[in-house]
């Protein structure tokens, strides 16, 4: 079964010319980057968090399997849901799921389930994975819907997903998808913003979840970012670069109401 795109036309183009262009463009040409075990990517309309999300993906083209952790908006599924679609459909075409991936990882990390639902709908996926079919034509995807909140499940989970990916996957990317706070004040939004961001240039999972819940900031992904962290700890990282801060207003020209963005690279 292949999943259909639920956001084509509205976050992206859904015509495959136009949208292919557009990648290519949100896409600094550079050299190819080594060391880059993950990154973390903003996930709303192409307009908006695209050219930032490309600063992060820009010199990457991984050969070997990008997990894909995204924010479960809807609620609906397990609480950390593996994918079991055969391949995810865009404008530009089908890419593969990893599927054998997917299995090994449920079998060993109880944390996780398969399923296919949670991801149905689900934009915080669907809007990295044309950067994958630009960047990387040949790599596979791993759709993983990220819904627990809690630290230990996050920080075990973490554990386990580096576990199974290094014994499996040595070569794949980590992509933790995320908004930072959604509908304040763009200087307020900074604020609060780069207590969190703080927390992920330390490659500190732990003290990112709770600042985000101390301070309440409206960091959507958190939990998928909190995952990632605690998995790349284990497979090796050593340093987080910020490639990119801005918000909504920089497009709308009304900063008074604003949806931030935030990404970066992290490191071995």
């Amino acid at each position: 079964m292949v999943r259909q795109p639920a956001v084509a036309g509205m976050f992206y183009p859904g015509e495959a010319q136009t949208l292919r262009r557009q990648v290519e463009t949100l896409l600094p040409h550079g050299d190819s980057l080594a060391g880059v075990i993950g990154i973390v990517a903003p996930h709303a309309g192409y307009l908006y968090s695209g050219e930032c999300a490309g600063k992060a993906w820009s010199g990457l083209y991984p050969d070997d399997t990008v997990v894909v952790l995204g924010v479960n908006h809807r609620g609906t599924g397990a609480p950390l849901a593996v994918d079991d679609h055969e391949a995810w459909l865009t404008p530009l075409g089908e890419v593969r799921v990893d599927l054998e991936l997917a299995r090994n990882l449920v079998s060993e990390a109880p944390q996780f389930a398969m399923d296919g639902r949670a991801g149905l709908l689900e934009h915080s996926l669907e809007v990295q994975v044309p950067f994958v079919q630009v960047a990387a034509p040949d790599a596979a995807i791993l759709p993983i819907v990220i819904g627990a909140v809690d630290e230990d499940t996050l920080m075990e989970a973490g554990r386990m997903l580096a576990r199974v990916i290094q014994s499996q996957r040595p070569g794949a990317l980590l992509v933790a998808s995320t908004d930072m706070s959604h509908y304040i004040s763009a200087a307020a939004a900074e604020r609060l913003d780069r207590q969190a961001i703080n927390r992920i240039l330390a490659l500190d999972p732990v003290g990112l979840l709770q600042v985000v819940i101390s301070k309440r900031i409206s960091m959507c992904g958190v939990a998928p970012t909190v995952l990632a962290l605690a998995a790349a700890r284990h497979m090796g990282a050593s340093r987080v670069e910020e490639t990119c801060y801005t918000h909504s207003g920089v497009v709308t020209g009304d900063d008074s109401e604003v949806v931030a963005y935030w990404s970066g690279r992290i490191l071995s």
